[in-house]
């Protein structure tokens, strides 16, 4: 394929839709007088271009010599961020390191070997660390590997024998080190599935290290990696960074991944890519405090099922075939140097557990830091994302369920849809009498749009509605506004015109865009309807609302339920306000694997959590298709189920 070329010759075209032709991003442009290609399809493209010698790469074979031109692309504007404020996360909970964390740092002063004592180098760190009662450790052969030069203080850099002189260049850690055989001892006293141990000796560190105790708490989402950098010694967060993750080119959800996937090479190609972004997001959570990524010693990670085989670099193929079965839901504890991260290469990589193909660790995560399992109170959990993941329950049953919403909320999909960075409109109103909409755009003030964010889409469409800008079936009223016309694409509103925004075009919401998101919000709507139905639950009886994922803390609620995306539940007693029953809890996902990091009887427990959830595959579910077509419209067809809305409606 030309897009294969591309990559090979250093061009990195951009693929969201997994190199299946859907999305037309990759386009580039043919001398079709100089050039033997062959074009499997022309979709996205239009007989004039086509005609101007426009191919999308990932269709199009190359037969022979091809000179092509790569048009500029769409950029993924990447945007690391971090937080200095991180330090005032702390445990939510009793923590007491001597305790409840299983990475324990030991200051050993050895004996060193003479005539008289020939124990060997093993037996004599073992001999002391049984002073600290770790009986019986094992070791890996890396470790003893590098035994003697850490044992007798020699330099990585030393040719010799000797002890390296006062100007010679030595890292950091060696300028500090002690005297030889005072060392430290890093141990892993045990893992989730191995309780009660044997005790492992994962590194000997030259001098006395025991003063920091690093670990990292790591989210994988399908479009944002996020990292926590947490002081194992009192339990506080000390760092933090995210940015998008790298596997976005290839694919914006993740069937267009699991699909890319599977041609020859591009497995281990998505595995490089996330791991890069980890491992830069290491980087950076490190600098912040003066650290390096080697003395990180422990890491919990979280992600959805799909994430997870894709950061093991196992083949994801089977999520998406029928009957829907993951090679693994809970992965064994690896080495980081298995997985290439850049941190300690015997620091242990905790995977945590998911429930099924699509209910993965993040949302078996998100329901321990919600604290799901210890309500007595029946409670709704939501990840607005891609897939939709719900759950419903509460401490004697837990139901869970996902829906392909796909990636329309997060700006994917959408002529003029973005991710939430700057230039991106977060929120608009329209005027109900001239139908002229005023917005808010991400950035300084005064900053142009460039497009529409996933909230901005959500405000959008409730706006619409509510205005009459569109039907109940999403059709624009025609003639009722000069922002309302005929586009390349069909019927079209006008959002901002070309001389305001920074690109110079009009941003614009289709026809074809409105479709995607009601059927996005239709899917997650029906998704949850249908679980309460099959364990006989109303969703009024709902005590709580809980909304998570990284979307989730931006939605307007009160919008939100106008377009029939949340259910729009009563007031909850002593209350004048439906939406005191809905609680925002961010990335919940994150706070999970934060959660498991430190303690091992809570990571111990999530998989309990894990094994008290009962996945409902709602395709074997005949009544899903039906709640689907009736949340096809906004709300809904039955208004009576939106109380608050019909209201709207009537006045």
């Amino acid at each position: 394929m030309l897009a294969d070329a591309a990559r090979l010759a250093g061009f990195d075209l951009n693929q969201p839709c997994g190199g299946q032709g859907r999305c037309g991003r990759c386009a580039v442009i043919v001398d079709e007088t100089r050039s033997a290609v062959r074009r499997r399809s022309t979709m996205r493209l239009s007989a004039e271009d086509v005609a101007a010698g426009y191919a999308l790469a990932c269709q199009t074979v190359i037969e022979g010599d091809a000179w092509v031109t790569v048009p500029p692309q769409q950029a993924i504007e990447r945007r690391l961020t971090t937080h200095k404020a991180a330090a005032r996360i702390e445990a939510p909970f009793d923590y007491q390191p001597r305790r409840h964390q299983p990475i324990q740092r030991y200051y050993l002063r050895l004996p060193p070997p003479d005539l008289s004592d020939q124990t060997d180098d093993w037996s004599r760190v073992v001999r002391e660390l049984a002073r600290f009662g770790v009986e019986n450790p094992q070791v890996s052969l890396a470790v003893l590997r590098e035994m003697p030069r850490i044992l007798r203080a020699i330099s990585p850099e030393e040719k010799s024998d000797a002890q390296p002189s006062a100007d010679e260049e030595v890292p950091e850690l060696w300028r500090a080190a002690a005297e030889p055989w005072q060392v430290t001892a890093v141990v892993a006293l045990d893992t989730w599935d191995r309780p009660h141990g044997p005790p492992q000796l994962l590194a000997l560190l030259p001098g006395d290290r025991t003063d920091r105790n690093l670990g990292a708490a790591i989210d994988i989402g399908t479009t944002t990696v996020t990292v926590w950098l947490v002081d194992l010694e009192s339990g506080e967060v000390i760092a933090q960074a995210s940015d998008y993750n790298g596997q976005i080119a290839r694919g914006e959800d993740v069937i267009s991944r699991i699909i890319y996937a599977r041609k020859p090479g591009h497995l281990v190609e998505l595995q490089d890519l996330v791991v890069g972004t980890v491992n830069r997001l290491l980087q950076a959570v490190c600098q912040q405090v003066h650290a390096t990524p080697d003395e990180i010693m422990k890491l919990t990670i979280a992600g959805n099922t799909t994430m997870i085989h894709l950061l093991l670099a196992i083949p994801p193929e089977s999520i998406r075939l029928a009957p829907f079965i993951p090679v693994v839901n809970c992965p064994p504890t690896l080495s980081a140097g298995e997985l290439g991260l850049i941190v300690h290469p015997q620091a242990v990589v905790d995977i945590l557990p998911g429930v099924a193909s699509y209910v993965g660790a993040d949302i078996s995560a998100g329901v321990l830091s919600a604290r799901m399992d210890e309500t007595p109170e029946l409670t709704l959990f939501i990840d607005v994302g891609t897939n939709g993941e719900t759950v419903l329950g509460n401490a004697d049953w837990l139901v869970t369920c996902a829906c392909s919403a796909g990636p329309a909320f997060e700006g994917a999909g959408v002529e003029h849809g973005m991710r939430a960075t700057v230039g991106a409109i977060e929120e608009v109103w329209i005027n109900n009498e001239t139908i002229e909409p005023t917005y808010r755009v991400i950035g300084r003030e005064g900053e142009k749009p460039r497009g529409i964010c996933g909230s901005g889409l959500l405000s959008l469409l409730a706006e619409m509605f509510v205005t009459g800008v569109i039907d109940k079936a999403g059709n624009l009223q025609m003639g009722a506004s000069p922002r309302i016309r005929e586009g390349r694409h069909g019927p079209e509103y006008v959002v901002a015109w070309g001389h305001e925004t920074a690109t110079g075009e009009d941003i614009t919401i289709t026809k074809v865009d409105i479709d995607n998101l009601m059927r996005a919000k239709a899917a997650i709507y029906a998704g949850f309807t249908v679980m309460a139905q099959s364990v006989g639950v109303d969703l009024a009886d709902v005590s709580t609302m809980l909304i998570g994922g990284s979307f989730g803390q931006y939605i307007n609620v009160e919008k939100a339920v106008q377009i029939g995306l949340l259910p729009d539940l009563p007031a909850p007693p002593g209350s004048a306000s439906p939406w005191d029953r809905f609680k925002f809890l961010g990335n919940t996902a994150i706070r999970g694997a934060y959660m498991a990091l430190l303690r091992r009887d809570v990571r111990a427990h999530l998989n309990d959590v894990a094994r008290m959830m009962t996945y409902l595959e709602l395709s074997a579910d005949n009544t899903f298709y039906d709640a689907f077509m009736s949340a096809m419209f906004l709300p809904h067809t039955d208004i009576r189920q939106f109380p608050t809305v019909e209201a709207i409606l009537k006045r």
